[in-house]
């Protein structure tokens, strides 16, 4: 077909939550994301797919982040029948330097029906807000200058805003319209951690203009959309919500005692987890007093933080506790089974944060079954999300003490904290499924697609530029 043409949209009808999928030919061993295997219906046709190229500074095998959600929707429009090109980095998230093994400038792989080109850039050791912008501009030129396929609509990630920017440039230029995928509302970020209100501006400009060049944005959570409306003053219709899901497959989130045997937790330690990354936005030094206090009163009660960041150097270079245990980032299988053999789990985060930010952990947390404990601010995201999910107690971020106590207070009382996995584990399955995700981003991209096809002399079309 040429370039040119106009593509088949997809028949979404086809698509709901619970159906099973066909397996389709994988080319390479890592299986595909093990909810799409059962959320998804028969694959299309594909003779005349769109073509559908993901830019995003974040890919699988990374654990936690963002790289589950881009590398989950790259492998379900392939499953749906489009014709899919990634373009990321090299992992290096949340260790914050490569991945071994991953050697040379660029790798070009065909992963479960993904064209994936990976792109080597700049990765600080120690992610400053400098730094981390020189980052993404290395990764937004590297990703500018990149074969992107022709596509019919790009999907830009952000978190990285920056290499958006850049890269919606090359959209315009090219004429393919670009729908902006947004994880994170950097403007909030940078006031909410403290950063200068001339930055949080400067940030909010660059914020709104990527935004408002895009010909669709998709946000995480309802009140990303409600910010955006009011305070980049983006057209309400201009945005839509798709909420991210749970990308952890049921069946390997149960307890293994054995697994907790290998860790050092004894059976009658009540272990309490942390699971991501370890950086200033966790403030997770209010988990390292708590277990001090944990230790000096002699608890049960034993706090485990599993992965990594930019913060956990510190967080271990101070006085150690005997009730606080550091372990490394696990491989998926691994790590959905050692969340799962806690007694409970623990979202923590830096007092002030409020809107910025939704926790990619919560997803996975509540496929567990387990209870989760919010140490955040009562007006936050996380704690509105624990609360719709009734999945478990909040407590003060700046009082360690209180964390401590809820904690016991679950491991008293087994009853409530099973109502509350339970709780979590019911709102997962209703509101975040993998397949009605999925559906509501084919639907937007189908909108886009349609939008363009109906306006050929329109600022977009479907003809394809120098891409």
């Amino acid at each position: 077909m040429p370039d040119g043409a106009p593509r088949k949209l997809l028949d979404v009808s086809r698509l709901t939550a619970g159906s099973p999928i066909s397996t389709l030919p994988m080319a390479s061993d890592r299986p595909m994301t093990g909810f799409f295997r059962r959320t998804l219906s028969t694959v299309v046709d594909n003779s005349h797919s769109p073509r559908v190229t993901i830019v995003g500074l974040n890919y699988s095998p990374e654990p936690t982040g963002i790289a589950p959600y881009t590398t989950g929707l790259a492998e379900g429009l392939v499953a749906q029948g489009h014709d899919v090109r990634a373009i990321s980095s090299f992992p290096h998230y949340p260790q914050w330097q490569v991945a071994a093994g991953y050697r040379g400038s660029a790798l070009e792989e065909v992963v479960n029906g993904v064209s994936l080109l990976r792109v080597r850039h700049y990765v600080p050791r120690t992610p400053t807000s400098g730094k981390r912008l020189l980052m993404e501009m290395h990764f937004g030129l590297r990703a500018l200058f990149a074969p992107w396929k022709s596509p019919d609509v790009v999907v830009l990630v952000s978190p990285a805003l920056f290499a958006t920017r850049l890269l919606l440039l090359r959209a315009r230029i090219s004429r393919i319209p670009a729908c902006v995928w947004v994880q994170d509302i950097y403007s909030l970020g940078v006031a909410e951690t403290g950063s200068g209100d001339r930055a949080a501006r400067l940030v909010g400009l660059v914020e709104r203009s990527a935004l408002k060049q895009a010909s669709r944005t998709v946000v995480i959570h309802d009140r990303f959309k409600r910010y955006l409306t009011s305070e980049a003053l983006l057209p309400a219709d201009s945005i839509d919500v798709v909420r991210n899901w749970s990308h952890i497959d049921d069946s390997a989130v149960q307890r293994d005692e054995a697994m907790r045997r290998r860790l050092g937790w004894g059976p009658e330690d009540i272990i309490v987890l942390h699971a991501g990354n370890m950086g200033a936005k966790q403030g997770l030094h209010n988990v390292v007093r708590a277990s001090h206090l944990a230790e000096e009163l002699d608890s049960r009660v034993r706090f485990v933080l599993l992965g990594d960041g930019n913060a956990r150097q510190q967080l271990e270079s101070g006085p150690q506790s005997t009730h606080l245990q550091f372990l490394d980032p696990l491989p998926d299988g691994q790590f959905e089974v050692a969340i799962a053999s806690a007694d409970i789990l623990l979202v923590n985060e830096r007092p002030g944060l409020t809107e910025m930010s939704v926790p990619s952990k919560l997803t996975s947390y509540f496929a567990t079954g387990l209870p989760v404990i919010g140490a955040v601010d009562e007006g936050s995201i996380t704690a509105e999300e624990l609360r719709a999910g009734h999945a478990g107690p909040i407590v003060d971020p700046n009082r360690p003490i209180d964390l401590l106590h809820a904690a016991e207070a679950l491991a008293d009382d087994p009853e409530r904290a099973a109502e509350y996995g339970a709780s979590a584990r019911a709102y997962r399955r209703e509101m975040l499924s993998a397949g009605a995700a999925l559906t509501k981003f084919v639907s937007v991209l189908d909108d886009v697609l349609r939008g363009v096809q109906s306006q050929p002399s329109a600022e977009y079309s479907t003809t394809a530029g120098p891409a």
